[in-house]
């Protein structure tokens, strides 16, 4: 069956971060996969989180950082990262700011995030 999305979902979150859910829990009722347009402004970051599900994240401008165990991972423009169910992250971003495509599998939902 082909489904038609007119547009996404403005979620709202402090900081200054703008996320549009195309596919997802919130936005097509979706709840094996989210498919998100996000845009941070300069110098945003969140609190460390230790989700439930697998992230995918595209960047398509600027600069994403992503703390874990083993140091911070620096993904720029072009560039993606994965980060799997379990391993505790925290994600930021360069001077800049940054625009990317966030992909969960399952889909995101605010109790699977874990977050400190």
């Amino acid at each position: 069956m082909v489904r038609k999305i007119e547009g996404a979902s403005r979620i709202p979150v402090p900081g200054g971060k703008v996320i549009d859910e195309h596919v997802g829990r919130v936005n097509s009722g979706d709840e094996a996969v989210s498919i998100a347009h996000m845009t941070a402004p300069p110098g945003w970051e969140e609190p460390a989180q230790t989700p439930a599900f697998t992230e995918y994240t595209v960047v398509l401008r600027g600069t994403v950082l992503v703390e874990h165990a083993e140091g911070t991972t620096r993904v720029d423009a072009g560039q993606s990262v994965v980060t799997s169910p379990g391993e505790k992250v925290r994600y930021s971003v360069g001077p800049e700011g940054a625009e990317y495509i966030a992909v969960c599998l399952p889909a995101f939902a605010p109790e699977a995030a874990g977050r400190d």
